[in-house]
């Protein structure tokens, strides 16, 4: 169906209906394809907000090379999991249409469409802004064809010693299969001519997996310059690609263009083959290497003749080859992080760590008798380590259980609970395997934590474990006490330095209560679905979610303040957004902060007119999740870690939570929500047609930036100055 006939087929509904106003049990106004934003449309225009980053002045140099490398990052994963995906429907049939009704192949050519401009201005912005302003400040990046002869002949050198030995040209022809690329591998096609005059074609493969992307010349090479500050800088692919004749002695070479190729990583679990899930996840990971190509990038100068000849090898149709003139893999200019050159980068800033919280031997009795909501960045992430840290050596605790999903490389959080089972703590962890990307990591940590005697489970074979949360049993005078702590992010301090997540630490009763039933459900049988304090997905959440929107209704017709407030990653649920939209019809202001996707259309005339929609994009990843409802005066507020995806609320455990203390709930929401609603530096405007704009500055206003100010006054919703 073409967009044109879906807007044929919307305005014969609407006619059919006569204006009919939509209730409860008649929502077929409201849930029409054209009341939706499509989800990979919604994606790249996420992805243009980041490269907005990138474009921004403010933000010191490297940091905006760093916002490239994310919008690389971002778009591999995408076609290795979403058009990798639509490419498979595309071949086997779409199971269910979105809620905007697109074909497959209309959301792959939409993507295409959406995506090429923006290709274009990531090439403009590195070879005309970034690299001269790169260049000015002292990091260069070479052409070795431009290298001074004494330069070029030390990239030959190191090309010959450190390079060349690991190198294997393969030859293109009939006596040679076409070789298995494997997923994104930066390749160099060869052009050849031999000494009988036939032309020749090979492959080389860069190995980037075994030495750096980014070679680093010495500074004395470059006489007279002596600074320390500086740095010279060549693509590994730019030193292979310029001595290609030490690779093919006796040949011409006539040309060499660099090719790359995305396939399919979002694999399926095969239990009925494999002894247990840890065996099919190790299997699975094996698979995503094989998977089916849905994507090839070539240099812009590659011969028409030799791009058909790739992607018909690999079975790709021509919208799925992808040309770009600036260097394949952005997601490789992260290593530029890495240059010593502070002045480049953001100034760093020390977390708050509250007062009463500072004496790590206290930290258990303070949180006995206070709860506390930790914001990070902003609050140090230190305060969980040690909360572990104290759990696993103080004498009167029993037990420790936590989730793990996304785990750093070295991880404290590791460490304290392998130092309480040395202390002879029950300890239970349930470490995600099938948390994306991060397969490999988390089974090297499972067996390591098994090792140690921690009770390790594996997750669920049908469900992720995407809850964050972690429960200390101890004894006290008054009996055993239980602390909580649930959060929307990840036990990992590598990423609680640059996402911004709220964790809630509390002993209270039921909510402790709710969190070891939960365990029991994950690490044994219980079929426990219902909770007192708890929003648990797949059982509740959406149901609780959307009854709490009704509620609001209910109480606006009788007291005229109905409100939601909503902050979190992404809005894609449908049954949610025409909840939402019932909402906004009976008159509830709506304010949503979606970082990331949201399908929901603002504005519609007689649908959406009361619900505005933004989103942040800065320093930080915006990750936490506050679900506000004014319940008549009476604020409701969920933090947790789930968004309004059918992928959260269908096939994930989640947790959203309350805050039961009243004075921590209002700083939630006058200190944190309202925060960042109030941005007009960083915030985008989301628009009727799905595209986005800069949140209008009113006359007079000053510029504010949410992210900004939480720096300057972390420590206010402690009570602290």
């Amino acid at each position: 169906m073409t967009p044109k006939d879906r807007k044929e087929k919307d305005k014969k509904v609407r006619k059919e209906k006569k204006e009919k106003k939509p209730s409860g049990d008649d929502i077929s106004l409201l849930d029409t394809p054209t009341n939706f934003i499509n989800r990979e449309i919604a994606w790249v225009r996420f992805n243009r907000r980041i490269f907005e980053e990138a474009q921004d002045v403010n933000h010191p140099l490297l940091e905006r090379v760093k916002f490239l490398a994310i919008c690389g990052s971002n778009l591999d994963e995408f076609f290795m999991v979403r058009v990798s995906g639509l490419r498979r429907q595309l071949m086997r049939g779409a199971l269910e249409a979105p809620p905007d009704g697109m074909t497959p192949l209309e959301q792959i050519m939409a993507i295409r469409s959406e995506l090429q401009p923006i290709l274009e201005e990531y090439c403009a912005t590195w070879f005309s802004d970034l690299l001269p302003k790169l260049a000015q400040a002292g990091v260069h990046i070479h052409n070795v064809k431009e290298l001074a002869p004494k330069q070029k002949q030390w990239v030959r050198d190191y090309f010959e010693s450190a390079i060349y030995p690991a190198l294997t040209p393969l030859a293109l022809d009939l006596a040679h299969p076409f070789p298995f690329i494997s997923n994104l591998s930066i390749n160099l096609a060869v052009q050849l001519v031999d000494g009988q005059g036939s032309e020749r074609l090979a492959r080389v493969k860069i190995p980037v997996n075994l030495m750096q992307r980014l070679i680093t010349i010495p500074n004395e090479i470059f006489e007279p310059e002596k600074s320390t500050t500086s740095f010279h800088l060549v693509f590994l692919e730019d030193v292979i690609m310029s001595n290609l004749d030490m690779l093919f002695p006796g040949m011409l070479i006539t040309g060499a263009f660099a090719f790359r190729i995305t396939r399919d990583a979002d694999y399926e679990i095969e239990l009925d083959e494999a002894e247990d899930l840890l065996t099919a996840i190790e299997e699975g990971v094996e698979q995503r290497r094989i998977g089916a190509p849905s994507r090839l990038e070539v240099q812009s100068t590659m011969p028409e003749k030799l791009r058909q000849l790739f992607a018909n090898k690999l079975g790709l149709p021509g919208y799925l080859v992808y040309e770009e003139s600036c260097p394949l893999a952005l997601v490789d200019l992260w290593l530029m992080l890495g240059l010593a050159r502070p002045d480049l980068k953001d100034v760093p800033f020390a977390g708050f760590i509250p007062s009463e919280l500072a004496n790590e031997k206290k930290l258990l009795t303070a949180l006995e008798q206070r709860d506390h909501v930790l914001y990070h960045p902003y609050d140090n992430f230190s305060t969980v380590v040690n909360l572990l840290r104290q759990a696993a050596v103080d004498p009167d605790v029993l037990a420790i259980k936590i989730t793990l999903y996304r785990i750093d490389k070295h991880s404290p959080i590791i460490d304290a609970l392998m130092l309480a089972r040395d202390n002879n703590k029950q300890v239970a962890a349930l470490v995600e395997l099938k948390a994306r990307f991060d397969e490999e990591n988390n089974i090297v940590w499972a067996k390591m934590l098994e090792q140690a005697g921690v009770h390790v489970v594996y997750g669920l074979l049908d469900l992720k474990v995407h809850a964050k949360m972690c429960l200390i049993v101890k004894r006290s005078h008054k009996g055993i006490v239980r602390i909580a702590h649930l959060s929307s992010g990840n036990y990992n301090s590598v990423t609680s330095r640059v996402y911004g997540d709220i964790g809630y630490v509390t002993a209270d009763p039921d909510i402790c209560s709710d969190v070891q039933d939960l365990f029991n459900a994950l690490t044994g049988y219980s079929h426990k679905e219902d909770f007192k304090t708890l929003l648990v997905a797949p059982h509740s959440m959406r149901r609780e979610i959307i009854r709490r929107i009704d509620r609001e209704i209910e109480r606006h017709k009788d007291k005229k303040n109905g409100h939601i407030a909503w902050k979190l990653n992404a809005l894609l649920d449908k049954e949610v957004i025409v909840a939402l939209y019932r909402a906004s019809q009976a008159g509830v202001k709506i304010d949503l902060n979606v970082r990331g996707l949201c399908a929901l259309r603002p504005g519609l005339k007689g649908v959406s007119e009361n619900i505005k929609v933004s989103s942040i994009v800065g320093r930080f990843l915006e990750h936490s999740r506050i679900y506000y409802f004014n319940n008549g005066g009476n604020p409701d507020v969920l933090l947790g870690s789930s968004d309004m995806m059918p992928r959260n609320l269908n096939k994930r455990v989640e947790v959203l939570f309350p805050i039961p203390d009243p004075t921590l709930r209002k700083n939630v929401v006058k200190l944190m929500l309202e925060t960042h609603f109030k941005d007009n530096t960083k915030a985008r405007e989301l628009l009727p047609d799905g595209t986005y704009r800069p949140v209008p500055v009113k006359e007079g206003a000053k510029r504010f930036n949410s992210q900004q100010w939480l720096i300057d006054h972390r420590g206010e919703w402690h009570g602290e100055p």
